[in-house]
């Protein structure tokens, strides 16, 4: 399916967008501290959203 190359690279490309995702996330913190205290309260609504979405699919189709 994937030649040898095509592995070696999708799995470099990888460890280096990690590192350097984690590198900007780093060097940001720092600046942005105080910019997202109510995040948690957005993504824990945004992910019961969803799952409400979901469940009511669900139900609907059985």
């Amino acid at each position: 399916m994937f030649s040898n190359g095509q592995i070696v690279f999708g799995v470099l490309f990888f460890i280096t967008f990690l590192i350097i995702i984690t590198y900007s996330y780093k060097k940001d913190l720092k600046k942005l501290k105080g910019s997202y205290k109510g995040i948690r309260w957005v993504i824990l609504g945004f992910i019961a959203f969803i799952s409400i979405l979901v469940f009511l699919k669900k139900l609907s189709v059985s």
